[in-house]
């Protein structure tokens, strides 16, 4: 029997590999199909409130909507495959100068997010299981139950009206600030991204920890004499982290999308203000190199937890 679960492990990740590529042919397929069913003309909104027929018909050129759409799909997907993401069709700058111009305001707000975001919910989610049905532990099950029904639009302008309007301790926007020079523009949106997630994945982690330290290997390691601090933090909270760590990925793929809400409401100039500046000038190409973009990281993040999920509990991955 070893070898026929190492036959499986090491046929895994292949596997495993090839799901995700199909999933990223499929995310590509589904970001044209959606732009090519977008209502409306794209060459009439783009040539503004008197369009010019002669103008119409040169924007139909350049975006290649004289072609037939599998025509247009093949080629596009070429490019994708040489890194060639498209041209702004309202500007001409490559597609690449736009996610290079808001990935820095982005990346420093998910990252920032991510690495406050794993030790509050473990630590959280450790203590209260700690605690079971004693006073802390209600307290946090109460405080992040409620926290997680708050929509991130509405915690952020309650943040903003307390904390920058009333109290005027932080900035209420980024405008004319420099985020590293200036990381009080920060607190704010992280706390925004941070409050929903905190909530979800130290539920999780409880949860995990309670079963495990209930499962026969800690009553056994308990019998052997092994301290409990061992016990709780080297081999219950392992097993405990293996749905967080999806869990987590699932929020980074959240993140993706409160990050645009989140650019929004404070006005930072990031991947999530690009791609709605993009929507509202109906440029497509820029649209569809953002998806393609969020989709693919959204796979590769997923195709991250079932690693890590794999790693702590090998178990759960054996049968995939």
């Amino acid at each position: 029997m070893p070898g026929h679960g190492t036959g499986l492990g090491r046929s895994w990740l292949p596997r495993r590999l090839a799901l995700g590529l199909v999933q990223t042919a499929g995310v590509v397929l589904l970001i044209f199909a959606l732009t090519e069913a977008l209502p409306g003309d794209a060459a009439v909104a783009l040539a503004g409130d008197y369009p010019d027929p002669a103008r119409i018909e040169r924007i139909r050129e350049v975006m290649q909507l004289d072609r037939p759409a599998a025509e247009r799909f093949l080629d596009w997907t070429a490019g994708l495959l040489h890194g060639d993401l498209g041209a702004s069709v309202v500007t001409g700058r490559p597609v690449t100068s736009y996610l290079s111009a808001g990935l820095g305001p982005t990346l420093l707000l998910a990252l920032t997010t991510l690495v406050l975001l794993v030790p509050l919910s473990v630590g959280l989610g450790v203590l209260s299981a700690r605690r079971e049905g004693g006073r802390l532990d209600r307290l946090i099950s109460s405080a992040t139950l409620g926290v997680y029904a708050v929509p991130e639009f509405a915690s952020g302008v309650l943040l903003v009206a307390v904390f920058a309007l009333r109290l005027g301790w932080l900035p209420p926007t980024a405008v004319g600030s420099d985020l590293l020079a200036d990381p009080a523009v920060l607190v704010l949106p992280v706390l925004v991204l941070l409050a929903r997630p905190v909530c979800s994945i130290s539920r999780l982690v409880r949860a995990g920890m309670l079963d495990a330290m209930a499962s026969p290997y800690v009553a056994q390691a308990r019998r052997c004499g092994i301290r409990g601090g061992r016990i709780r933090y080297r081999h219950a909270l392992p097993n405990a982290l293996a749905p967080a760590a999806q869990q987590l990925a699932r929020t980074c793929d959240w993140l993706l999308s409160g990050v645009i809400v989140v650019e929004a409401l404070f006005v930072i100039p990031g991947l999530g203000t690009v791609l709605m500046d993009a929507v509202a000038a109906r440029d497509i190409p820029v649209m569809q190199g953002m998806a393609v973009v969020f989709g693919v990281v959204t796979v590769l993040l997923n195709l991250g937890a079932d690693l890590v999920v794999r790693r702590f509990a090998p178990r759960t991955g054996v049968a995939a």
